[in-house]
């Protein structure tokens, strides 16, 4: 039994869960709403402020699925609730990202900008000229849109430049030496 799907989600008071007969579970919070179908072989039971996972049968996809359909239902939950952010941090001279409009402008040192397009529902901000942040409620387009972004030039061993995320631990290489 996986254990993950093993334990129930607790709902809070300002989140509303329901699922329809096709298996479309809609969570409303607010944040916003989120919708995900559920898969065939997972069943969501609803009790008061709990919600339980179980699976139908017992092949390898209804294990697989059991824990993972869990997972997001409690991202979605946490979604709609407080959102999710993701940092990240250009280092390097000259390289600068900034917002216009609908898309992201990033000058990293190529020959020309890079206009990554920002998707519906998420915001980002840039402080500092080198401090990206991307909130939304959707924790996949978060993550995603931070990966496409930090794809762009991502941070090299010998001295550090590119894009990363913030914290993020970058082993360095010693370079050559003179002799």
């Amino acid at each position: 039994m996986s254990r993950v799907g093993k334990k129930p989600i607790t709902i809070p008071d300002k989140v509303a869960i329901s699922i329809d007969e096709s298996g479309l579970a809609t969570v409303e919070g607010p944040k916003g709403k989120l919708q995900y179908r559920i898969p065939d072989c997972v069943e969501v039971s609803l009790e008061g402020t709990e919600a339980t996972i179980t699976r139908t049968t017992e092949d390898r996809r209804a294990r697989a699925l059991h824990g993972t359909a869990r997972a997001l239902i409690q991202n979605m939950i946490t979604g709609v609730s407080t959102g999710f952010t993701r940092d990240l941090e250009i280092v390097g001279v000259g390289f600068r990202a900034a917002v216009k409009g609908d898309k992201l402008d990033l000058n990293l040192g190529y020959s020309h900008d890079l206009l990554h397009p920002i998707p519906e529902g998420l915001k980002v901000t840039v402080t500092d000229n080198t401090k990206i942040r991307v909130e939304g409620i959707d924790k996949h387009a978060v993550g995603q849109f931070a990966a496409d972004v930090r794809a762009y030039y991502p941070p090299e061993p010998y001295k550090g430049k590119g894009v990363r995320y913030a914290g993020e631990h970058v082993r360095r290489k010693q370079g050559k030496t003179a002799k």
